[in-house]
């Protein structure tokens, strides 16, 4: 797995010996924090709270979507402002800052990102109704591949996560909302949409309509997060709004639905965020419940029964969770290694102190 910095109080001067080892362990999963401006890790297997992988002092403003790209490192979208939204990439092992690898273009407040067929970066921009594309080596803008017009109800109405489909079109999940001076218009009641797009020659067709909302939501629907089922082969999306949906790729039919209040009351006091299937195919979900703080949690359905579990509770370092992503074949440092090091970092410094005679 990969190497966190890990910080011991009072052992601050023995930190490079403790950062320096890692022992080996399946995989993490990584869940980005909108509100804390990080990306933390997860034991895949406990749920066991490993640390930061990405610091809040990386730069980050409200990471959204990250994923890892062809060279094995790992590539978010942050900021809400045209001046500070970017394309970060950090290193793929350890979370260290490489650079701000695509900005320019327009971005603004990015979420989705997707590597296409053709090698590129596609980005939807959420405040300008457009998906743009760079250039997957240099991180060069290239041109803008898609625009709402403000008026279509089946346009890019408020581009939010972004996938390439087994078909190798371009899936894109929509708010509904218009983009107006920086800020997200629903007045015009546009629905929530799953859109696709032919890359190719850049037509566009709805691939599903807005669903009934969740009998438990809030009474509106917003698409979010993109995955593909490993055993299925069907498209899952996650509903900020509550609950996951999934849907036949050939048809497009709906064709099951996976309740996400988890806090048990009507209507539900938690929303929703992205999903991510683990390496064993389970399916994880984050979301954050409505008091100060905004919380995070993690659901697991079962990949057999879709039986739905709380992987993570209420925890503390999640903060306005959206993002997640599984992270396999990284290290991170084991407790036990830890304290032993630790050990041996005060025995180090005690005999430094001591005079030579």
């Amino acid at each position: 797995m990969r190497s966190f910095n890990t910080w011991v109080p009072g052992l601050l001067s023995v930190a490079g010996l403790l950062g320096s080892i890692a022992l080996p362990a399946e995989a993490a999963l990584l869940v980005g924090n909108t509100a804390s401006n990080n990306i933390v890790a997860f034991d895949e297997i406990s749920g066991q709270f490993l640390g930061e992988f990405v610091s809040s002092s990386s730069g980050l403003d409200s990471p959204d979507t990250f994923l890892f790209g062809p060279d094995g490192n790992l590539y978010v979208s942050s900021g809400t402002t045209p001046e500070n939204s970017a394309i970060f990439r950090f290193n793929g092992k350890n979370g260290a800052f490489i650079d701000k690898f695509a900005v320019g273009g327009g971005l603004f407040r990015p979420y989705g990102l997707a590597f296409g067929p053709d090698q590129n970066l596609y980005v939807s921009s959420f405040l300008s109704d457009q998906i743009l594309r760079y250039d997957g080596t240099t991180g060069a803008f290239l041109d803008v591949f898609a625009s709402g017009d403000g008026v279509t109800p089946e346009g890019l109405n408020g581009p939010n996560g972004l996938l390439f489909g087994p078909d190798g079109k371009l899936y894109v999940t929509t708010q509904g909302s218009v983009a107006k001076d920086g800020t997200p218009d629903f007045s015009v009641g546009f629905p929530s949409l799953i859109l696709q797009y032919d890359i190719g020659t850049g037509q566009r067709s709805t691939f599903a309509d807005r669903p009934t909302p969740s009998p438990e939501g809030f009474g509106f629907v917003s698409f979010l997060g993109l995955a593909i089922g490993p055993q299925d082969g069907d498209l899952y999306v996650s509903d900020f709004a509550n609950d996951l949906l999934r849907y036949d790729f050939e048809t497009g039919a709906l064709e099951e639905v996976l309740p996400t209040n988890y806090t048990g009351t009507q209507p539900s006091n938690n929303f929703i965020g992205s999903l991510a299937f683990s390496p064993e195919g389970d399916l994880f979900n984050v979301g954050f419940d409505l008091t100060p703080g905004n919380v995070g949690s993690v659901l697991k359905f079962d990949r057999d029964t879709k039986e739905r579990s709380l992987f993570v509770s209420n925890n503390g370092n999640l903060k306005r969770p959206i993002g997640l992503l599984f992270a396999p074949s990284v290290k991170v440092p084991e407790p036990g290694a830890i304290a032993a090091l630790a050990f041996t970092g005060l025995s180090l410094l005690s005999l430094r102190r001591k005079p030579v005679v």
